[in-house]
């Protein structure tokens, strides 16, 4: 290969990884550091990004429906994909409806239904947007829930593929008629349409509809809120039940095992949000959570990482915006258990730039001192010649106590002082370990719109986007490829894996 198709090929590898990078971290939304046009300059960065990937490479720009990209990206690939059908050819159209239909099976209902009010505002009407559309409609388990619960979002998904209302079994023509025409048939058979109908005047009917339908009925029969919560506890769904905790004034969810089954980031952002005296009283119980939770992201990956040191940001900035709040410091605190979960057992040890020392107790304080809590995390720790962790003994040099791997979750804004963390991940790359004993990644959960990527701390290190800790070991292994010793081939080689592994099937070569 010659030099000119090299240097093509590390541009494309990238720009790659640029899109990556955005399409996980960025949502649309201000963050801490933005001003008050921060989620339009989001929203602007990330249009610039998707008709860029698009254009030129299409391939990768729906592969990355297969990686752990954020639901607000997914969205939007998908519908640059069914607004350009045009600039793919026939075997690419078939590869892209595979990933589409996967991506859409595993998107949150309501994410669905705005996107396909999206495509019915593009004028997106062609055979096989109708089919991807009448195919997702006929793969829900109840369309009549759905038809309570999204009704403005099935009657307009409905219409635009002219759906028979709609496909599959059941008492269907009922859902047809309580779309369009509501009020005709004196009863429904079907639950929770008839529920629907009798909640206009029947109070009790009111609990048996979904949470966020029965809110408003509620509020119409004059309900009072304790009340009402209590009787629509049950058919509450586990979110719903985090946030109206503290309305039900219980303590706790009722046992640790409610905790337990929730996703690792969203159980972290429900542990910042209780007050240090709360946290505290269920130490035992939110400690055990998050293990649980941890040890079930690890899955295979658990213990097999070796000796683990992390630098963890709960500075000031990782407060978030109005619209993330506390994201940053949830990310970090879940990677924390996580990462105690992937590291060999008594071989993690993770500082945190304020230098607190208890993780459930962290709260954003503070400037960010990256580079100095980095020279802690490159001596001795757990299972490097300190047993006890405290990197204050004597040390037999880099080879035998440096870390396996070092992991930074950070937003890359270094001032404590300015600069050194980057300058000491340099000196440790090109004089104390040019053999790459210690694998170093940062992983950034903030995504920088004026440079359409994340922040990074120095060249040499790989950097990757995060928006959930669960998604850490994948994106370990993706960040490898911006150290620069591979090359497109493998980065390619990689996506196509990805999408074998999502959809069933590889991509066209």
């Amino acid at each position: 290969m010659n030099t000119s198709e090299s240097l093509a090929d590390l541009v494309a590898a990238e720009d790659v990884l640029l899109f990556v990078n955005a399409a996980i971290t960025a949502t649309g939304q201000r963050e801490f550091r933005s001003g008050v046009s921060g989620a339009m300059d989001q929203q602007l960065s990330l249009d610039f990004l998707h008709t860029y990937v698009r254009v030129n490479y299409r391939r990768v720009y729906a592969a990355s429906l297969a990686l752990d990209i954020n639901d607000h990206n997914a969205a939007r690939i998908v519908l640059g994909l069914l607004e350009n059908a045009g600039e793919a050819g026939a075997e690419e159209r078939r590869v892209e409806g595979r990933l589409i239909a996967a991506r859409l099976a595993v998107l949150p209902p309501q994410r669905v239904y705005r996107l396909f009010g999206a495509v019915r505002r593009a004028g997106i009407n062609n055979r096989r947007t109708r089919a991807i559309m009448r195919d997702w409609l006929a793969a829900r388990p109840d369309l009549g829930h759905d038809a309570v619960k999204y009704r403005g979002g099935v009657k307009t998904a409905a219409r635009h593929v002219h759906l028979r209302c709609p496909p599959g079994a059941g008492p269907l023509p009922e859902v047809g008629a309580f779309l369009f025409r509501p009020g005709k048939l004196p009863r429904y058979a079907h639950p929770l349409l008839d529920a629907w109908r009798r909640a206009h005047y029947e109070q009790g009917a009111v609990a048996e509809l979904p949470f966020t339908v029965a809110e408003g009925f509620a509020a119409r029969h004059g309900m009072k809120r304790a009340v009402f919560l209590e009787r629509a506890a049950p058919r509450m769904t586990r979110l719903e039940r985090l946030r109206t905790q503290e309305q039900r004034a219980v303590e706790g969810l009722g046992s640790v095992a409610d905790l337990a089954v929730m996703p690792l980031t969203r159980l972290a952002l429900y542990v910042l949000a209780l007050p240090f005296e709360r946290r505290v009283a269920r130490r035992a119980e939110l400690t055990g959570a998050l293990r649980t939770a941890a040890r079930r992201a690890a899955g295979r990956h658990a213990g097999s990482w070796g000796r683990v040191h992390a630098v963890l940001d709960d500075s000031f900035s990782s407060s978030g915006s109005g619209q993330k709040r506390r994201r940053p410091l949830a990310v970090a605190l879940a990677c924390h258990y996580l990462l105690e979960a992937l590291a060999a057992p008594g071989a993690y040890r993770g500082l945190w730039t304020s230098g607190r020392g208890d993780a459930l107790l962290v709260r954003p304080w503070g400037p960010t001192p990256l580079g100095m809590r980095i020279l802690d995390a490159l001596e001795p720790g757990p299972g490097g010649g300190e047993p006890d962790g405290s990197g204050d003994g004597e040390q037999d040099g880099p080879r035998s106590t440096a870390p396996d791997r070092l992991v930074i979750v950070s937003d890359g804004w270094d001032n404590a002082p300015a600069g050194l963390a980057g300058e000491v991940l340099r000196v440790w790359r090109q004089r104390l370990d040019p053999g790459r004993r210690t694998a170093v990644v940062h992983l950034n959960p903030v995504y920088d719109a004026g440079g359409f990527d994340v922040r990074r701390l120095a060249a040499g290190v790989p950097t990757a986007g995060i928006r959930d800790a669960e998604d850490l070991p994948a994106l370990v292994e993706i960040a490898r490829f911006a150290e620069g010793r591979t090359g497109a081939a493998e980065l390619y080689a990689y996506l196509d894996r990805r999408v074998a592994r999502f959809t069933g099937e590889g991509m066209a070569p």
